[in-house]
């Protein structure tokens, strides 16, 4: 839908300048902006792309000259990329799904659908699943039985979720996500390689045959208000409790959570983290991309992991880590220059040796 600047500008909370009722239709880079598309330019580099394009309105930096810029509006946004997120939620119009109950979906008759959902073709409600009121759920989706969705949410194609699983307001989930399958937990009738490992760090007393017996998995998923979670994620029930996403955390895509995690509050996990079985994640922590948490451990809160980042053991909360195993980083930073500075010190040490080698012994016949 086309917007002018000023309802933009309203909707984003930021002072505008110009012919305010400009009207735009969508938002392009600077160098590739049409005249009826708005022209993100919120740092002084993407200034010059201005000139380069055909935009006459722009999203600029707080004391920007638009007018010598050749714009005839301009937005102003001290922080560019919370209005981006303005913008584009504004500028969204979201997945095409027809209102109702479309013909082709398959709900159960003891399944609560609410008032102004959106159900696509393919989708599978099970039996006394809940869904909360103006869901939309895309094609292929399936619900398993007792599941509840909160208000508002929006799952889009393929997305599994299983049965008795828990999910609060405004939900969002990006296709191909499983959430509830079981966890991947396994024991040996006697004691394993792998537990022997774990108690002699390294020593193995004798191979042994073994084979791994299933623990089912009896728990399910509880996930809180505004939470979204990225495509192709697998989040793995509890096997007695619920494995826990606290509200507001971000799921990137595929990230994988094992069974009876407990992450908290506003997280951020990019993609390829994965979290291993009963491990515990304090509320605002954020991982870069293949992070690996280990099973049983505890993440304190505030807690910052650099992309890559294995933890092994407990981190303090408020804890900034980095590399393989964790440690913090201006420790790992260091340790990264030592590293560099080893060829050039085994150098110096081979120099030394050689300098501080005994001469050679004269092994001549001597005189007859």
């Amino acid at each position: 839908m086309p917007h002018t600047i000023r309802q933009i500008a309203d909707a984003l909370g930021a002072q505008a300048e110009g012919a305010l009722d400009l009207v735009v239709t969508g938002a392009a880079e600077p160098q590739a902006a049409a005249p009826d598309q708005l022209a993100l330019a919120m740092d002084p580099r993407y200034g010059d792309g201005i000139g380069k394009g055909r935009a006459q309105a722009a999203v600029v930096w707080p004391g920007a000259d638009w007018r010598a810029m050749g714009l005839k509006a301009a937005i102003f946004a001290p922080r560019g990329r919370l209005a981006m997120a303005g913008l584009t939620r504004l500028l969204d119009p979201g997945p095409d799904l027809a209102p109702g109950l479309h013909a082709l979906a398959v709900v159960h008759p003891s399944a609560q659908v609410g008032e102004g959902a959106a159900i696509g073709p393919f989708v599978v409600i099970g039996r006394g699943a809940v869904i909360g009121p103006r869901a939309r759920i895309a094609s292929h989706v399936s619900i398993a039985e007792g599941a509840r969705i909160g208000a508002d949410a929006l799952i889009l194609q393929g997305v599994r979720i299983g049965a008795r699983v828990s999910i609060g307001d405004r939900f969002i989930c990006q296709p191909g996500a499983v959430i509830g399958a079981d966890g991947f937990s396994f024991v040996t009738p006697e004691k394993s390689g792998v537990e022997e490992i774990r108690e002699t760090l390294g020593s193995r007393a004798e191979i042994k045959d073994q084979s791994w017996t299933r623990i089912h998995s009896l728990g399910a998923v509880s996930i809180g208000d505004d939470v979204e979670i990225g495509a192709n994620v697998c989040i793995d029930r509890g096997t007695i409790r619920d494995t826990v996403i606290g509200a507001g955390t971000k799921l990137d895509n595929l990230v994988h959570i094992g069974h009876n995690v407990q992450v908290g509050r506003d997280c951020l996990l990019c993609g390829q983290v994965g979290i291993a079985g009963s491990a515990r994640i304090g509320d605002r922590v954020v991982m870069g991309g293949q992070c690996g948490v280990n099973d049983n451990i505890f993440v304190g809160d505030d807690v910052i992991c650099g992309g890559a980042t294995k933890i092994f053991t407990n981190a303090p909360a408020g804890r900034v880590l980095l590399g393989y195993p964790a440690v913090k980083m201006e420790t790992h930073v260091e340790m990264q220059k030592a590293l560099r500075r080893l060829p050039r010190l085994a150098g110096r040490v081979a120099d030394l040796e050689k300098a501080m080698a005994p001469p050679p012994t004269d092994r001549g016949t001597g005189d007859v």
